[in-house]
């Protein structure tokens, strides 16, 4: 499947935060978005998901436009930099609701084996997050919108995250952004760059250094 951005205006008290910009997602691919503290990063994945109203946007599926926001298709899935899951439910529930599997998710986090029957709320940040991002990235979904996945994960966490995602790249379509730009230039299939409220595809990683974002 194709997920399109398209024409995307987005204004804060008369002050444009974005414009013109455009984003594609799309089956076997992660996409990558990158951009300075405050670009719209994160607005600009709201405004896909359908949770952030803006002046215009134009959203297609398979090239067929849709008026419909994206939160209310089932199979798109959206994971905010706050996690939102409750903190009253066990973790033994919450695989059961998501339909994950606990016995997959111990495989690649074995620490967690005595946490079935703890709530979210005895987990510390970096837990909980981990939590987060294994529901949402195993769950039944089409689209995964991700933003700054990666915050308050250990190195070795991330690794792990970072091979599932290329793993579940094969039947989903996967948006993410992170300020830790390196981590998106391994894993990223398209990578886009938001600067002064437009979106600019970099084919180069090089792009990213001539801009002053980057440093190899």
């Amino acid at each position: 499947m194709i997920f399109e951005l398209d024409n995307v205006e987005l204004s804060f008290s008369g002050k444009d935060v974005l414009y013109g910009v455009y984003i594609k997602a799309e089956t076997g691919k992660i996409t990558g978005i990158l951009g300075s503290n405050g670009c719209g990063k994160t607005s600009l994945l709201r405004i896909f998901f359908g949770n952030l109203k803006c002046n215009n946007k134009l959203v297609r599926i398979d090239q067929k436009s849709t008026l419909k926001d994206l939160y209310t298709f089932e199979k798109v899935k959206f994971l905010p930099q706050n996690d939102l899951l409750p903190n009253n439910i066990s973790l033994n529930r919450l695989f059961r609701i998501y339909k994950v599997s606990w016995s997959g998710f111990l495989s690649k986090f074995p620490d967690f084996k005595n946490y079935r029957k703890s709530k979210m709320s005895e987990l510390s940040g970096g837990e909980k997050r981990v939590i987060s991002i294994w529901l949402t990235l195993k769950s039944d979904s089409n689209l995964i919108l991700l933003d700054e996945p990666f915050t308050h994960l250990s190195p070795l966490n991330i690794e792990i995250i970072k091979k599932e995602l290329v793993l579940e790249k094969k039947n989903k379509a996967i948006i993410l952004t992170d300020h830790l730009y390196r981590h998106l230039l391994e894993i990223t299939d398209d990578l886009y760059f938001i600067q002064d409220g437009c979106s600019k595809e970099i084919k180069d990683p090089e792009k990213l250094k001539e801009i002053g974002y980057a440093v190899f």
